[in-house]
């Protein structure tokens, strides 16, 4: 990974614009190209092992697998395939997801999710790292190997508050935010990870900023753009603590989307704006951002072309 890599979200449409999306990245000089797993939708790890036997350089990954859709063994075997296609380009990233959506899509049994984190990511790492695991958890069991030892992928996973971003610098290979504000990241989640790696006697790993991004002029647009497209994460319990202790009670009081909340969340403006504020995330000590846009506007398709040519130009160092 390089120090400031750009990356970007290509969910949407079915698997084959997907994949064409994957290639017109790279053709683009996007350094990465992200898929995100929710529901019953596309399988993402599937979707990087095609990809990567279309592709070349751009890496590729998953922000993120619930980790209750599949076991930790069933994931690894899926990973090798993806690291093997790709040259090692694959980076998995898993998380616990939310109560309400596993409960109601997979009936999971939904408790202790950092627990069951640490033990899925554990697990996953060791199986990739060594080929071969025998692990019993309070919530995972498992007793496998592999054809032979898949090392060197990152297993990654989400992160939201302190003690999440803390047990990613623990044990996994790099955590992954989504809608949070930037001073967060700086003064709740890096020192956070710090801990945990200085906990477990390691370099810190790298932050991943997953970060809403809307090139575009008239500020109102892209507000509501992103409150309509992103309405749903100010209504959750998580996401409200989170904000809460970046300084917008609001999230909780109204369960929607200030002004404020948008404007510390959202990379908006024109182009010179959202280079400024991609710098920034960097200057905060993010690693790595994906982009996932906001379209805004009239002409959603415009919309999403001048801000993915602006990170494909970010990208390739010429912005």
């Amino acid at each position: 990974m390089s120090e400031q890599t750009i990356g970007l979200a290509v969910m949407g449409g079915d698997s084959n614009a997907v994949l064409a999306r994957i290639e017109d990245c790279e053709e683009r000089g996007v350094h990465a190209a992200w898929l995100t797993v929710g529901s019953a939708n596309l399988d993402g790890v599937t979707l990087m092992a095609a990809a990567a036997a279309r592709t070349e350089r751009i890496l590729l990954g998953t922000c993120i697998v619930p980790i209750w859709g599949r076991h930790p063994v069933a994931a690894a075997q899926q990973t090798q395939v993806a690291a093997q296609l790709s040259g090692n380009r694959f980076r998995f990233g898993v998380g616990p997801s939310h109560v309400r959506a596993m409960g109601t899509v997979f009936g999971a049994d939904y408790r202790t999710p950092l627990t069951a984190l640490r033990e899925y990511v554990t697990i996953v790492k060791t199986l990739l790292e060594t080929g071969a695991i025998e692990f019993e958890g309070s919530v995972y069991r498992a007793n496998a190997a592999l054809p032979a030892p898949v090392p060197g992928v990152p297993v990654m996973a989400s992160a939201l508050r302190p003690k999440s971003y803390e047990l990613c610098g623990e044990v996994a290979d790099g955590a992954i935010s989504w809608v949070s504000p930037g001073t967060y990241l700086r003064d709740a989640a890096l020192p956070a990870m710090q801990r945990g790696a200085a906990k477990a006697g390691r370099p810190c790993p790298p932050l991943v900023a997953h970060a809403p991004v809307c090139v575009h002029d008239d500020p109102e647009e892209a507000r509501a753009a992103a409150r309509e497209q992103l309405a749903h994460y100010p209504r959750m319990p998580f996401y409200q603590a989170m904000f809460a202790e970046a300084g917008f009670p609001e999230a909780a009081q109204t369960e929607g989307w200030s002004d404020r909340m948008l404007d510390a969340v959202v990379l908006s403006g024109d182009e010179a704006a959202v280079a400024e504020r991609m710098a920034q995330l960097f200057a905060f000590g993010a690693g790595e951002v994906i982009a996932h846009v906001v379209p805004a506007g009239p002409d959603p398709a415009a919309s999403r072309e001048r801000s993915v040519a602006l990170l494909s130009a970010l990208a390739r160092g010429e912005g």
